[in-house]
């Protein structure tokens, strides 16, 4: 038992210091699909709170996985979309959602 563990690595440290966080990979998961405007985006994603889902689409672009466009009117809007980068992100999130659906129970909610 004394022997000691692989640590960590550092690539995985910032994808899960980034993804990790509460939402963040459910916005790249729905962003997966094309653009799409705020209101949208917050009836996507059950229990976010507007605040939450800015604090979330901010930090998440200026990681360069987002980006956000104003769209021109009428009506005037904003749109999110994910950056090449971003998308780069669909086969672990497609793979991670075939595990969860193999792995984890169904939830009660």
């Amino acid at each position: 038992m004394g022997e000691s563990c692989e640590r960590a690595s550092e690539e995985l440290t910032q994808v899960f210091a980034l993804l990790g966080k509460r939402w963040s990979g459910l916005v790249v998961a729905v962003l997966t699909g094309g653009p799409v405007r705020f209101a949208d985006l917050r009836r996507a994603i059950p229990g976010i709170s507007e605040r939450m889902l800015s604090d979330r689409l901010s930090e998440l672009a200026d990681s360069g996985l987002v980006v956000r466009e104003v769209l021109e009117g009428p009506p005037l809007g904003v749109c999110y979309r994910l950056t090449p980068a971003g998308l780069a992100l669909r086969p672990a999130l497609e793979e991670l959602s075939r595990w969860a659906h193999e792995h984890l129970r169904p939830s009660l909610l």
